[in-house]
């Protein structure tokens, strides 16, 4: 934005300060003014015929008044521009460090030193806010760069199996049709998760009072069927649990959660248990499997986008994306809500979500 050229901050204090003492020296001169000299006779004859009257001292007053002044304004001048250039040092290392951030450089931290102030405390907030923005732009870095390589896999799939049929045109025409299909099926469940992801990181979406235990009911009628096809026990405990939220988003989160939970679980059995209840002023919602160990080490990297627990999930069927606790996590947060992910000591995985109950 164009502006026209003012005076500066440091400017404007300097004559603040200069404004206020001469404004404070001339209080100071009309108050010996008006109570000194006014007691002081206009006669000239005193005792021992020698008195100072009114006259003689106004003027000696006057000139040492006029000089007094000039100090006192030089005085504001000079010491209210050290004053305010002291005063603004800390400003100036804030603006130059919102200026490296403007060009790009989010890794510059202010790190002021000294006791809190207002200065100090902006400092600190502005450091605080260069962090989260650095660590959201890596974030996204990455979530392109991996977005980018798992919608090249589908399509460079797709052309290989269009480039065989091409070269070989005795080819069974069904199975190269079930296998494109497949791979197409893969590319739109990819990008609808990546379009729902977006869509909770953004938080663009309506509000209603929703029952936790009822969209578990939801969504473990939904998944039934693939639990019985694997040989596992689904089962839905627990009570209502409230919050305000999006019904949509929220049946996605618990449907990702049980399908998750189904198909990372013991082979031909095991169970998967939902239980919501209400803690308080907090609504829980709770989702426990049978399954393999998993390393603690391996914990804080499953709601990282496309990462998945383990290698058997990788020829699954029902492998999906990798992006199935990611957007879990991000409904969460767009709840303000908490996530909680803990391995069974006997195997599986223990996913506890909080979010705010209703008033």
């Amino acid at each position: 934005m164009n502006r026209r050229p003012g005076l500066s901050v440091r400017l404007k204090l300097t004559l603040s300060y200069a404004g206020l003492v001469l404004v404070t020296g001339t209080v100071l001169l009309a108050v010996v003014w008006l109570f000194l000299l006014r007691y002081v006779p206009d006669s000239d004859q005193g005792l021992l015929g020698i008195s100072p009257n009114r006259y003689l001292l106004s003027r000696i007053f006057g000139r040492a008044a006029a000089v007094a002044m000039g100090f006192l304004l030089v005085f504001g001048l000079v010491g209210g521009w050290f004053l305010a250039g002291r005063m603004l040092a800390p400003l100036d290392r804030i603006t130059a460090a919102a200026r490296a951030a403007g060009s790009g450089s989010l890794s510059h931290r202010i790190r002021m030193e000294g006791r809190q102030d207002e200065f100090r405390e902006l400092a600190d907030t502005f450091d605080t806010m260069l962090e989260r923005l650095d660590s959201h732009v890596a974030e996204q870095q990455r979530f392109a760069a991996n977005a980018s390589h798992e919608l090249r896999t589908p399509l460079a799939v797709s052309q290989t199996l269009l480039d065989v049929a091409r070269e070989d045109p005795t080819r069974d025409r069904d199975e190269l049709l079930a296998r494109l299909q497949a791979v197409n099926t893969r590319a739109i469940g990819l990008t609808e998760a990546l379009l729902l992801l977006s869509r909770s990181d953004r938080g663009t979406f309506a509000r209603e009072d929703v029952d936790l235990s009822l969209v578990a009911e939801e969504a473990a009628e939904t998944l039934l069927p693939l639990a019985e096809q694997r040989g596992t026990t689904l089962d839905v405990t627990g009570a209502a649990a409230r919050t305000h939220g999006s019904a949509e988003l929220l049946l996605r989160m618990v449907t990702n959660l049980v399908q998750n939970a189904v198909v990372h679980n013991l082979p031909g059995g095991g169970t998967v248990t939902v239980h919501t209840e209400e803690q308080g002023n907090t609504s829980v919602l709770r989702v426990e499997n049978t399954g393999p160990p998993l390393p603690p080490e391996l914990l804080p990297t499953l709601t990282e986008p496309f990462q998945r627990g383990t290698e058997r999930a990788r020829t699954d069927e029902h492998a999906g994306v990798g992006l199935g606790l990611a957007i879990v996590h991000s409904i969460t947060r767009a709840h303000a809500g908490t996530l909680d992910l803990a391995a069974r000591p006997g195997g599986g995985l223990v996913v506890t979500v909080r979010l705010p109950g209703l008033p």
